[in-house]
């Protein structure tokens, strides 16, 4: 993405805003594209239902459009990738 001139920060620190008070919790996006797009990192066996919850409560919070949930744990990584939508 650098190469590409593309806008993108790594372990975005995504707080929490509630009835005006802002939490700063221990939620940290992998990475964070044109603060449009979160893509959220994984290696595991198979991808659950925790794993859409967290990339979708990232999404939540933080306004963004399109989330991208990437396991690197398969023969072909097209078939590791799961796109979300708000």
């Amino acid at each position: 993405m650098t190469l590409q001139q593309i806008a993108f920060r790594l372990q975005v620190p995504t707080p929490i805003e509630y009835k005006g008070l802002r939490l700063d919790c221990a939620y940290e996006a992998d990475i964070v594209v044109r603060e449009r797009v979160i893509v959220e990192l994984k290696s595991v066996e198979t991808l659950t239902a925790l794993h859409h919850a967290q990339l979708l409560t990232y999404m939540k919070v933080s306004r963004a459009e399109v989330g991208l949930l990437i396991n690197f744990n398969v023969p072909r990584l097209i078939d590791g990738v799961k796109r979300f939508r708000l």
